[in-house]
This record gives C-alpha cells, sequence and structure tokens, in this order.
C-alpha cells in the first residue's frame, strides 16, 4: 500500500508538520490528496497534534419546574343555593317531626328537644361532610334551613289533620269533645267558630307562632352546634 508525503499546518498556531499520508485507508478505499478522513468508512488518516476538542454543548442552566398547587375551591355560602345544606336541612328535620311525634315521657319538652337537636344535628352533619368548621351565624343559617323544612312538614301535618277533623263534624265538635262537661270556654270556643272573621285571625296568629317557634329553636341549635364543634 503506498503512502504519500504532505505537508500542512495543523493545530492553533499554524504548527506546520509533514506527514506521511496512505493513499489507501485499510478498508480498502482509494483517498484522494491530502484526505484527512476516509470517505468510506470515516477513519481518520493522521493524528493532529495540538488540537484539543473542545465542547461543543454548553452547560445549560438548571430548569426550575415550580410545584403544581391544587386549586381550593372556597367554602359555600350556606343558604339554599347550597345543596348539600338544602339536603342535610330536609333530613335533620325530618329526623325532628318524627321524634316530636314520638310518645316522650315529658310531653312538653318534646318541642324544644327535638327541634334544637335538629338544629345541633344538621351543624353537626355538614361540618363531617365538607371538613368545614361552621361559624356561629352560618350554624345558625344551616338551623334556619332546617327549620322551613320542619315548618314545612308540620304545616302539611296540620293541614291533614284540620281536613280529617272537618270531616268528623267541624272543629267546634272536635274542641267541645275535648273539654270536660258543663265547661264555660265550650261556649266562648263556639262562638268563635261561627266567626269567619275570628276563625281566620286565630288560625293566621297559630301559623304565625308556630313558624317563630319551628324556625328559632332549630336556628338556636344551630349556632349552639357550630359553638361547641368550634372548641373540639
Amino acid at each position: 500500500m503506498g503512502h504519500r508525503e504532505r505537508a500542512g499546518c495543523y493545530g492553533r498556531g499554524d504548527v506546520c508538520q509533514t506527514k506521511v499520508v496512505p493513499e489507501y485507508c485499510t478498508c480498502g478505499a482509494q483517498l484522494p490528496p491530502d484526505a484527512r478522513f476516509c470517505h468510506k468508512c470515516g477513519k481518520p488518516q493522521y493524528d493532529y497534534p495540538g488540537i484539543e476538542d473542545e465542547p461543543i454543548e454548553q452547560a445549560l442552566p438548571p430548569v426550575t419546574v415550580a410545584p403544581t398547587i391544587p386549586a381550593v375551591q372556597p367554602p359555600l355560602d350556606i343558604s339554599f343555593h347550597n345543596r348539600l345544606a338544602v339536603r342535610i336541612g330536609f333530613l335533620a328535620a325530618l329526623l325532628a317531626v318524627m321524634l316530636f311525634l314520638f310518645p316522650l315521657p315529658l310531653p312538653f319538652l318534646r318541642l324544644p328537644i327535638a327541634f334544637i337537636a335538629a338544629g345541633f344535628l344538621a351543624v353537626f352533619l355538614y361540618s363531617r361532610r365538607t371538613g368545614q368548621m361552621l361559624s356561629i351565624r352560618n350554624g345558625a343559617r344551616i338551623g334556619w334551613i332546617t327549620g322551613i323544612f320542619s315548618f314545612t312538614l308540620i304545616g302539611i301535618l296540620f293541614t291533614a289533620g284540620m281536613v280529617a277533623v272537618s270531616s268528623q263534624g267541624g272543629l267546634s265538635k272536635y274542641f267541645r269533645s275535648q273539654l270536660p262537661a258543663n265547661d264555660a270556654r265550650t261556649e266562648t270556643l263556639a262562638q268563635a267558630f261561627n266567626d269567619p272573621a275570628t276563625m281566620a285571625a286565630g288560625l293566621l296568629f297559630a301559623l304565625a307562632m308556630m313558624f317563630v317557634v319551628l324556625t328559632g329553636l332549630p336556628m338556636l341549635g344551630g349556632a349552639l352546634g357550630a359553638k361547641v364543634l368550634e372548641k373540639e
């Protein structure tokens, strides 16, 4: 295999050196004059003194990835637009009405116990479900929602009772049967039931009082429940 001498300047500072360059590469390919690499296999034909490989790639700055922070949903207001609060209020009201109708040993305590407990229960269930601690104001609001449902349920039962009594001879006959014989209040009730204006006024007064009591007691229970759970 023949060789050629080639003089050339290689490296930094143009250092001129004479090198023996082969005419054929070890792979058998014929090399052109002054070939530095084989055009077939890419093998270098001689070394380049004084030349050092320089890094082509520069160090890239580290890329800082910001941590993903999950979006925190603000707590919903306690109102009729809050579906969970509405469902819990209805459930608590239903349980309160069932407790009120249950014959307890102390009948006069059934009303306050049942509906104060309903407001407390509504706050407890809502806090357990959402993990949100309610303020006293929001506790009273979910108690008010419970009271609205309580008034509605009691109103339905009251209306059904009035219809049943009317079908059996009217309210006058019903109340007379509840009073002792020769009671002086019998005539007073008979006159009131015979007067439509008095009857309507008494009915509206009874509904107003029932609304105040059935919404006030759960509001009190809700505020009390929020205060107790806040301490815990």
